[in-house]
This record gives C-alpha cells, structure tokens and sequence, in this order.
C-alpha cells in the first residue's frame, strides 16, 4: 500500500506558473492586407491527428481581430540570434507601424494559408483556423499544421530537425523573462529503463555514455534498448 507524504510545498495561489514557455511570433494579415506579427507564449501542440496546435491571445489584440477575419495563421519560431527583433515585436503595435520594416524582417506569403511567414526565422508552421474558445481573458486559436518550413540548416543529413540547430528561446512569463535551450540530455524511453523491475541490463548505455555529439547519443540509444514512452 502506497504512503501518502505530507505536503511541505508553499502554495503560490492559482496562477499561470507553469514552465518553460515558447517564443512564438505569430504571423497574420490586417483589414488592409498588411502583415503583422505578434509574440506570444501562451502555445503548445494539442493533437497528433490531424496534427494541430493552440495558441491563447487577448481579445484585444490586433493579431484576434485578423485571425478571425483570416482563418489562418502561422507560428515562427525565432532563435537565439533573433532576440532583439522578437523582444522588439513584443514591445510595440501593428496598429500603430509595420512591424517587418521596423525590424528589418521579410514577410514571405504563404502558398498554403492567408498568414505571412518570416523569411529570417528558422521554422515556421503554417496553420489553419479550425476552431476557436472563449477562455475569458483570452480566446484560444486551435490551428491545423498544415505544413512546416525549416531552414536547411536547421536539420541533420536525413532532415530530422534538430532543436540545437534552430537555438529556439524560452519564456518564463513569471520572471518576464527569456532562456536559451539547454544542452542535451538522452532519448525519450532510455533512462528510465533503470527503474524498470524487472528490466533487463541496459545494454546501449555504454554506447550513449561513449558518443561524443548529440547526433552521436541519439543513434546510439536508437539501437540499445527502447521502450514505448506513450
């Protein structure tokens, strides 16, 4: 029977703490065709088929009014190299000026939705309207992925993307404040085989622990010893 440990965290209250967050830019079109973007951290992916993702913004916000209008949107992923630009789209209004020639960005129309992508950016995700919610303070956008589009820099030799190679940033909204990604670690199902009962030696483990590069680990513990994680 298991034993329940008395609680010795601190309550913080009901709040939006939960961390890391994304640096998302969010791609649209005003009334007047112009591009606009906008940054939000509110975001993630809600479905694997069709694949889709949410992203939450205040009924306020330009970028609501053209999401509505468009039924579109899109989601570039800025790196690290482009923090200035993304904390500068964060700190103005499309109402107010044309956010890609304030940065020095390049607005590239999409083939496949009525929302911009950025040209200087390494991913962008190109998404759908399919639903929205009313939340309260924020209406949330559930778009579906209709394509992505990587820099070839942004993936390895048999085009896998690879987050060291994009240098995504990272939003803790609590402390207004952005990261870097961290250093990789291992593969999803590889290290918990430890605590498996039963679990048989893990036999990639010398391979993973021997390879020198990212690249290196991930083919490693491709061949040793997996599990399902989901």
């Amino acid at each position: 029977m298991n034993r329940q440990a008395r609680q010795t965290k601190r309550s913080l209250g009901a709040k939006t703490l939960a961390l890391p967050a994304p640096v998302w830019v969010i791609g649209s079109y005003g009334p007047d065709g112009r591009p606009d973007l906008m940054v939000v951290s509110w975001g993630g992916i809600c479905c694997s088929s069709p694949p889709c993702l949410a992203v939450s913004l205040r009924t306020t916000r330009l970028t609501h009014a053209n999401i509505m209008a468009s039924r579109a949107f899109t989601v570039n992923i800025p790196s690290l190299r482009q923090l200035a630009e993304t904390d500068y789209l964060g700190m103005v209004s499309g109402r107010d000026l044309d956010k890609f020639r304030a940065t020095g960005l390049t607005a590239v129309k999409s083939e496949l939705v009525c929302a911009p992508l950025v040209r200087e950016f390494p991913l962008s995700l190109e998404c759908r309207l399919v639903q929205s919610i009313d939340l309260g303070s924020h209406t949330q956008f559930i778009g579906e992925i209709v394509d992505v589009k990587a820099d070839e820099k942004a993936l390895d030799s048999t085009g896998s993307l690879i987050a060291g190679k994009v240098d995504p940033l990272i939003a803790i909204p609590a402390e207004r404040a952005y990261y870097a990604l961290g250093s990789y670690l291992e593969q999803v199902g590889s290290v918990g085989l430890t605590l498996m009962e039963g679990a048989p030696p893990e036999q990639g483990a010398d391979r993973r622990n021997e390879a020198t590069t990212p690249a290196d680990r991930r083919e490693a513990s491709a061949t040793g010893n997996r599990v399902n994680p989901g």
